[in-house]
């Protein structure tokens, strides 16, 4: 099954998938609402806001795994992060990304190795994982801040001409 395959839902639980994004920039990033890395939040808006027309799409996955960090309905993840971070990127429901209920696509995501060569669970909120036109995939892990040359540069280069 291919990464476009995967059913996901939108976080108002309308069904989805990536095929919805095929041949744009796709940064898929396990988020969360009270976690010391929340303030990425507005870096990541800023690339939507920078790259979205030239087609990158942020994706964010709303998980409570990680110390319980997100623990908030669908209605007040949506709000908080559009009141607190002005939000434009879609979200998807709130999704297990780790252990045995982890979604199929963090199942087909964690194989990919980083740029240290290890692959495996995603290690706290805001892991980072560029998916290309070509559905090619590279992780970025949770301090890499949204604006870092290694991640904008990625993303420059995958950009469809």
């Amino acid at each position: 099954m291919s990464l476009y395959d995967i059913p996901l839902r939108t976080l108002s639980g309308e069904p989805t998938s990536l095929a919805e994004y095929r041949g744009r920039v796709v940064l898929v990033v396990n988020v969360a609402s009270r976690c010391g890395l929340t303030p990425q939040y507005a870096g990541l808006e800023k690339l939507q806001q920078q790259y979205g027309e030239r087609g990158l799409t942020v994706l964010g996955v709303p998980c409570n795994q990680f110390g319980g960090q997100e623990p908030g309905s669908a209605e007040e993840i949506r709000t908080f992060c559009s009141t607190t971070y002005g939000v434009s990127f879609p979200l998807l429901e709130k999704t297990d990304v780790n252990g045995a209920g982890r979604h199929p696509l963090y199942a087909e995501l964690t194989r990919v190795a980083d740029a240290d060569g290890e692959a495996g669970d995603v290690q706290w909120n805001f892991e980072k994982f560029l998916v290309s036109p070509e559905g090619g995939v590279t992780r970025f892990r949770p301090r890499t801040e949204p604006d870092a040359p290694e991640l904008v540069d990625a993303i420059e280069a995958a950009l469809p001409a």
